[in-house]
C-alpha cells in the first residue's frame, strides 16, 4: 500500500464532539475488537511510517533541529520497535487468560478477558513529538480502541506530518488527528472519552486529570520532575561521563528522563568533570555553537526561561547562548544548593547543576523530601550502595551505571510515580494500559 495524504480530511472541519460521536459509533460496530483487524491496522501504520520517514526526519529538523541520526534513533526507531514487538505478541496478549477458581466454587472456571475501553484520547508533547505521540497510539490500537491524537502545537511541522500520516493510514472514524492550539486541547477534554493518555508537564497534567474526573475517565499521566544522577566515589568515571553526557544533552536536554542535576562524591568531582568536558568535546565539538546538528530549544519562551538559570551559579563549562538559533551550550553549573532557583523546577534544557557530597544519607534525605522523580541514575560498583538508594528513594524507573536506556526496553514498563505521573506503558504494558480486564466466572449447570 502506498499512502497518500487525504488533504480534505473530515477532521479539518469537524468538532471534537462530532468526532468522538463518530468514533463511538464505529467502535460499536465491533470491528476493532477483532485481533486480525488490529494486526492489519498496526501493519498499515508501520508501512506508513516507513514511507513517511523522510518527511518525519525533515519535520524534526524543522521544529527542533534534530539531525537525521538523532531523529531516527530517538523517535522513529523506538516506534518501529514498539510496533514489531506488539505485532509479534498481540495474539497472545489478547487471548483470555485462564486463572484458578476457588475450591469453594464447584464446577466453576475463571478467566480474564482483555477488552478495549472504547474511544481513547492521546495528547502528545513537543520534546519527542513523533515518538511520544505514536508509541501510546500503538497501545491504543493494539488493545482495540478507536483513538484521537492531539499533537503539540509547539512543533507544527511534526503536527502536520502526523495528521497527514494518520489520514493516509486510517479513516477518521477509527483513528484521527486534531491539530490546534490550547483551545483544541480544551475542547477535546470537555468530551467524554473512555481513556485519556497524556504526556507533558505536571501542571498541565493536573488540568487533564481535573477534566477526566468530570467523566470519571481512567487516565495515564506521563509527567516529569527533577531526576537525580548520583556518582559515588567508586564509580567508573569515564563510563559515567559518557552516559551522563548522552543522557543529559540528547535533544538539548529536552527529555523528561534526562538527569536533571548531578550529585557527585567530593573525592571524584574534579576527575568526573574533566571526563565530562572531554566527552562533550568529543561528541559535540569544542565549540557547540558551531555544531549544525545540536538541537535547538523549542521556542523563545523556553529559551528565556533556561537562560535565566545560567545566572544561578558559575558555569564550569559552557554557558554561551545564541538567541537567533535558540541554542544553549551544554552547561555545567557549580555554586548551586538545594534552594537555588534552578533546583526548584524541572530544567528541561542543556544545563546540569553540580553539587558534591561526602555522606550519602543526607543526600538521599534531600531527594526523598522532594516530589518523587520520574527517573534516578546511580553510578557505583558497590552493591550495598545500590541497595540503599533503591530501597530509600521512590522514583518511576532508572538505571545503575547508565542513563535513559530503561525506557527503551519492551520488557520494562515506563512511567512515573506521584508528581512524576501515574500509570505506565511500553511493550505489553501499553496493551494492558489501554485494556479493561473483564473477570468472568462460568459455572457448569
Amino acid at each position: 500500500m502506498t499512502t497518500q495524504p487525504n488533504t480534505a480530511s473530515l477532521t479539518d472541519s469537524i468538532s471534537a464532539h462530532d468526532l468522538v460521536l463518530r468514533q463511538r459509533r464505529f467502535f460499536r460496530t465491533g470491528q476493532t475488537k477483532s485481533v486480525a483487524y488490529r494486526i492489519e491496522a498496526l501493519k498499515r501504520l508501520r508501512q506508513g511510517i516507513e514511507e513517511y520517514q523522510p518527511r518525519i526526519l525533515a519535520a524534526l529538523r524543522a521544529d527542533l533541529n534534530k539531525s537525521e541520526a538523532e531523529g531516527y534513533s530517538s523517535e522513529i526507531r523506538l516506534v518501529l520497535g514498539e510496533l514489531d514487538y506488539t505485532l509479534a505478541n498481540l495474539e497472545q496478549w489478547a487471548a483470555p487468560r485462564v486463572v484458578p477458581t476457588s475450591e469453594q466454587i464447584a464446577g466453576g472456571a475463571s478467566a480474564i478477558h482483555p477488552e478495549p475501553y472504547g474511544v481513547a484520547l492521546v495528547i502528545a508533547p513537543w520534546n519527542y513529538p513523533f515518538q511520544l505521540a505514536f508509541s501510546p497510539l500503538v497501545g491504543a490500537i493494539s488493545a482495540g480502541n478507536c483513538a484521537v491524537l492531539k499533537p503539540s502545537e509547539l512543533t507544527p511541522s511534526v503536527s502536520k506530518l502526523s495528521a497527514d500520516l494518520i489520514r493516509a493510514c486510517f479513516p477518521d472514524e477509527y483513528v484521527a488527528v486534531m491539530e490546534g492550539e490550547v483551545e483544541t486541547s480544551t475542547e477535546l477534554l470537555r468530551e467524554k472519552f473512555d481513556y485519556i493518555f497524556f504526556t507533558g508537564s505536571t501542571p498541565v497534567g493536573k488540568v487533564v486529570m481535573r477534566a477526566a474526573a468530570e467523566h470519571l475517565t481512567p487516565t495515564t499521566l506521563e509527567l516529569g520532575g527533577k531526576s537525580p544522577a548520583i556518582v559515588h566515589k567508586d564509580a567508573n568515571l569515564q563510563r559515567a561521563a559518557q552516559s551522563l553526557v548522552r543522557g543529559k544533552f540528547l535533544n538539548a536536554g529536552q527529555t523528561c528522563v534526562a538527569p536533571d542535576y548531578l550529585l557527585v562524591h567530593a573525592d571524584v568531582q574534579e576527575e568526573l568533570l574533566r571526563e565530562i568536558k572531554l566527552e562533550i568535546e568529543d561528541k559535540y565539538g569544542a565549540d557547540v555553537t558551531q555544531n549544525p546538528d545540536f538541537p535547538h530549544i523549542v521556542n523563545d519562551r523556553n529559551f528565556d526561561r533556561l537562560s535565566r538559570f545560567l545566572n544561578d551559579g558559575e558555569a564550569l563549562l559552557g554557558g554561551r547562548t545564541v538567541r537567533e538559533q535558540r541554542l544553549i551550550e551544554p552547561t555545567l553549573l557549580q555554586g548551586i544548593d538545594w534552594n537555588s532557583p534552578v533546583m526548584q523546577d524541572e530544567i528541561f534544557g542543556p544545563i546540569l547543576p553540580v553539587m558534591t557530597y561526602t555522606e550519602l544519607d543526607p543526600v538521599l534525605e534531600q531527594i526523598v523530601d522532594r516530589p518523587k522523580p520520574l527517573a534516578l541514575y546511580l553510578f557505583t560498583r558497590d552493591q550495598e550502595v545500590q541497595d540503599l538508594v533503591l530501597n530509600t528513594v521512590s522514583f518511576g524507573g532508572g538505571c545503575v551505571n547508565e542513563t535513559l536506556l530503561h525506557m527503551s526496553s519492551h520488557e520494562l514498563p515506563f512511567g512515573g510515580v506521584g508528581a512524576s505521573g501515574m500509570g505506565s506503558y511500553h511493550g505489553r504494558q501499553s496493551f494492558e494500559t489501554f485494556s479493561h480486564h473483564k473477570s468472568m466466572l462460568v459455572r457448569s449447570v
